[in-house]
């Protein structure tokens, strides 16, 4: 990575700007929710999550991230709310060339524009953090330039602030769920976002862990051309995945099959998932005209668990596969569950019954019969969500979040594919002699090829 001084680090008068135009509008609809319940009034739910989003609407950057990460996390906030931020647009609008020259020239130097054959002006793609620039490397490599828009650190703090306001609202509504911890992973994971240093070292371990996959590319990182905030790739060449939902049963199945290798190998064999299967993350690259394999392109949004968490994901497969009630209590326990009442099991259950369903049982199947990618995962929410307000808020691990999270946005591709596999036969291949501490030696092993272990231990 290239030398840089951190010249846009978490600044107070970026901060306390970006207070100013967000907190504003979120404080005061906290206020009145707040005021509502003191008095005894009705909340009209509906009403102010249209505000909330009405006071989202025009913000751009880490914000829009946060709102639509909790848009797909069963019970993060109310249903209404959770409806209502799922509609805003996470692209930001883009900066312009001058802008991105400004940008350029603060990573790479005043002669930045001398070490690129070519360099689009405009972006190939603008997220909430920042956009992507199509180049031509001085050797004919076609590259992908990341470049982050500034002070996103000011950003990120100020807006994980008025996460907090969020969650300080839900728990005034009598929540099924307690959601601090869920704040606490969010904050995290949107912090490490930040890093392209990190992210770096993400792709390198995913490098390393598919390296005889050869159905799935993952790009390889320019370091001479990479910064903290710039991230420097190949170029990836391929289709949107939703281009290829006509094509034949058998291609859209081994499409299906190739997501399923690219995200529950590296979890079952290192602890490891993409928490952020978005279909806009993939692509699909194509030989003599057929799709052959995936491209994954993002990995801001990368996992890494403790060996117990790992176990108790399969645990919980083989108790439920072995109606061991046992095993499977033993398997929440690992994940952090605690004072688990019976009531409380027979809830939880009822999730972990829907997200294993499809690899409970040893036929070609969909993973959700009659059922759309949008509406995969919401019905078995709300049971639970319905369940849990009897009982008490059940406080959910924080390593829980994105895992679930995912799934559910894995089993949302395989809808949009409408994919019919032997998900039973796929998952057992994949946790076959599975064993905890293996696990957690081949994690370490790859951290530290990867160069994760040094930029853990400068933190």
């Amino acid at each position: 990575m290239a030398e840089e001084k951190d010249r846009e680090g978490n600044r107070l008068s970026a901060r306390m700007g970006r207070y100013a135009r967000v907190g504003g509008n979120v404080g005061g609809i906290a206020a009145k929710v707040a005021g509502a319940r003191l008095l005894g009034m009705n909340l009209d739910n509906s009403k102010n999550a249209a505000e909330l989003a009405a006071a989202l609407g025009g913000l751009k950057g880490p914000l829009m991230k946060v709102a639509q990460l909790l848009s797909t996390i069963p019970d993060a906030l109310p249903p209404e709310y959770t409806t209502e931020l799922a509609k805003l647009q996470a692209n930001a609008p883009p900066m312009g060339w001058a802008f991105v020259k400004r940008r350029m020239r603060a990573e790479l130097g005043a002669n930045w524009q001398d070490r690129f054959g070519e360099f689009d002006k405009e972006p190939a793609a603008a997220a909430s953090l920042g956009q992507v620039h199509r180049a031509v490397g001085k050797d004919g490599e076609g590259l992908a330039c990341k470049l982050q828009y500034p002070d996103m650190a000011s950003a990120v703090e100020a807006d994980l602030k008025q996460l907090q306001w969020l969650f300080s609202m839900h728990r005034r509504m009598s929540p099924a769920i307690d959601t601090r911890e869920i704040a606490k992973e969010i904050s995290a994971r949107v912090r490490e976002e930040l890093d392209y240093t990190r992210e770096a070292g993400h792709i390198a371990m995913y490098r390393i862990i598919l390296a005889g996959a050869d159905h799935i590319r993952v790009p390889e990182v320019r370091s001479e051309l990479s910064t903290s905030r710039l991230l420097t790739m190949g170029w990836l060449n391929g289709k949107p995945l939703l281009d290829f939902k006509e094509h034949s049963q058998e291609e859209r199945n081994r499409l299906a099959q190739t997501m399923f290798h690219a995200w529950w190998h590296p979890f079952s064999h290192f602890g490891v998932i993409h928490g952020d299967p978005h279909l806009g993350n993939y692509t699909v690259f194509e030989e003599d005209g057929a799709p052959t394999g995936i491209n994954l392109l993002d990995y801001g949004c990368i996992r890494i668990f403790p060996k117990q968490f790992v176990q108790g994901v399969v645990e919980l497969y083989r108790g439920l596969l072995a109606e061991d009630d046992d095993r499977v209590v033993g398997a929440y326990e690992l994940w952090g569950f605690k004072n688990l009442k019976k009531e409380i099991i027979e809830v939880l259950n009822i999730w972990a019954r829907f997200i294993y369903g499809p690899l409970l049982t040893d036929r070609v199947r969909s993973i959700a019969d009659g059922v759309s990618a949008a509406e995969y995962g919401r019905k078995e929410a709300f049971r639970v969500h319905s369940a849990l307000k009897e009982l008490g808020p059940v406080t959910v691990p924080q390593e829980f979040v994105f895992m679930d999270r995912a799934a559910i946005g894995l089993g949302g591709v395989f809808l949009h594919l409408r994919a019919e596999l032997n998900f039973y036969q796929l998952f057992n291949e994949q946790i076959d002699g599975f064993e905890a501490d293996t696990v957690e030696q081949r994690q370490d092993g790859v951290m530290r090829q990867a160069g994760l272990r040094e930029i853990a231990a400068a933190e």
